[in-house]
């Protein structure tokens, strides 16, 4: 309640929201009285002493079942809100009540679990679980991948994958997008999502607006997949060699631009089966925009840029990788759709500090487009355009802090530290669900 200096200012006292009152006679045990009073009463609208509307039993009877929380020997009718009012009012929800009205024990269980879902939703996979308590129980809502069950791949392995996936057929910037895709799904805040299942080849995630393209790239990994199987007798999940398409991809682009790097690869991903995928349960975690993509879902209330900086921030990184990435992404030509806003370069799919040095450019004007909501033109000196771009793109201009980070990445002498950066940020975001490798 709130401080109050009306009679003791506490217990009978205190000033609440308007609601006064008891919902059933035992209301610090657990019981089925909350369902009992439901259907043992009739009740009507009334008003609490603070005059707010609540709902009262119009049974003799009822009139002092609950005891006063304050003081002694006094007893009161119990109450219910109008939202308490709706479970035996609603034709659906009086089924539902009643039935746990009738069955205790099975409403004790179906109570169970939820109280369990609630305070675990956001703890991510039961391996981060802890404790002697611990249910032994796979739940859908978990998200579970198969344990490993096989050798892993080394580092020979390895580089035979690399070769056949680059040999496979996608390019550099369909590799890149579609692992990126797996990826980027993972959101920090409540550990969901990400390459671990191998779940980028399964509903609903296949058929997401942001992942177009992924389709058609995935039957090439899948048969890299059964050939290498095939042909060593060792196994690798589908979740590493999607990973691992994108990290010979970055590491192709970076050659290609004199700067060779090593980009981090941890095998021990697992694939999950549709049956451990629910698709109404995955559905929240479609992206209504990813920055790093260039993709905007259209009619969204926010700007592009802020959303792309949610979206860092629901991938754990900070404003220099953002910027390392997207500068890396947008010149590998990862964008969604092979839509061409932000790609600063004409060497798609080399790993260049293009992206920065034209967002710097002061030879080029920008302009919002006559035609395409959310776009701008970037105007050449004879009056041609020359880019188009998003405010994704253009606030590491318009930004001062961003700004000073593209000024580093754009130096000279900064080539293989760029290289480097952005093979690291990539890691980083391959491995955010790797909860088993994670410091």
């Amino acid at each position: 309640g709130w401080i109050s200096q009306y009679g003791t200012g506490k217990g009978a006292d205190t000033i609440t929201s308007g609601l006064e009152g008891a919902w059933t006679p035992t209301p610090t045990q657990w019981d089925n009285t909350y369902f009992e009073m439901l259907f043992s009463y009739d009740w009507e609208k009334t008003l609490s002493p603070a005059g707010a509307k609540q709902w009262g039993p119009t049974n003799p009877e009822a009139q002092e079942l609950v005891p006063d929380a304050h003081i002694e020997g006094k007893r009161n009718a119990p109450m219910m809100s109008t939202a308490d009012m709706a479970l035996v009012v609603d034709p659906g929800f009086r089924e539902i009540s009643r039935n746990f009205y009738e069955n205790p024990e099975y409403f004790a269980e179906v109570y169970a679990r939820a109280w369990f879902k609630l305070l675990h939703r956001d703890m991510g996979p039961k391996t981060r679980y802890l404790g002697p308590d611990v249910p032994a129980e796979e739940l859908v809502w978990q998200d579970p991948v198969p344990a490993v069950d096989h050798e892993l791949v080394g580092d020979a392995e390895i580089a035979d994958l690399k070769a056949r996936l680059l040999a496979a057929g996608p390019t550099v910037p369909q590799l890149v997008h579609t692992a990126w895709s797996a990826a980027a799904s993972y959101r920090d805040t409540d550990k969901r999502g990400g390459a671990n299942g191998g779940r980028i080849r399964l509903e609903p995630q296949i058929g997401w607006a942001a992942n177009a393209g992924v389709a058609e790239v995935i039957p090439a990994i899948e048969k890299v997949k059964a050939d290498f199987e095939a042909e060593t007798g060792k196994r690798v999940s589908f979740a590493d060699l999607v990973v691992l398409a994108g990290t010979a991809a970055v590491e192709k682009a970076a050659a290609d631009a004199g700067v060779p790097v090593t980009v981090g690869f941890t095998p021990g991903r697992t694939d999950a089966t549709q049956e451990q995928t629910d698709p109404d349960n995955f559905k929240w975690l479609e992206p209504k925009a990813d920055g790093f993509r260039s993709y905007l879902l259209p009619g969204s209330k926010l700007q592009p840029e802020q959303l792309l900086v949610d979206k860092a921030f629901n991938l754990g990184l900070t404003a220099k990788e953002m910027t390392v990435l997207v500068g890396g992404l947008r010149v590998l030509g990862a964008n969604t759709g092979g839509v061409q806003h932000g790609v600063f370069t004409d060497r798609v799919g080399v790993l260049s500090q293009d992206f920065f040095r034209t967002v710097l450019d002061l030879g080029i004007q920008w302009r919002t487009s006559r035609d395409t909501e959310d776009v701008y033109e970037g105007v050449a000196a004879d009056g041609s355009v020359a880019r188009t771009a998003t405010a994704a793109d253009l606030v590491f201009n318009s930004n001062a802090i961003l700004r000073g980070i593209v000024e580093v990445y754009s130096s000279d002498d900064m080539t293989e530290k760029f290289a480097q950066d952005f093979a690291t940020a990539w890691t980083k975001v391959m491995d955010n669900d790797r909860f088993d490798v994670r410091s």
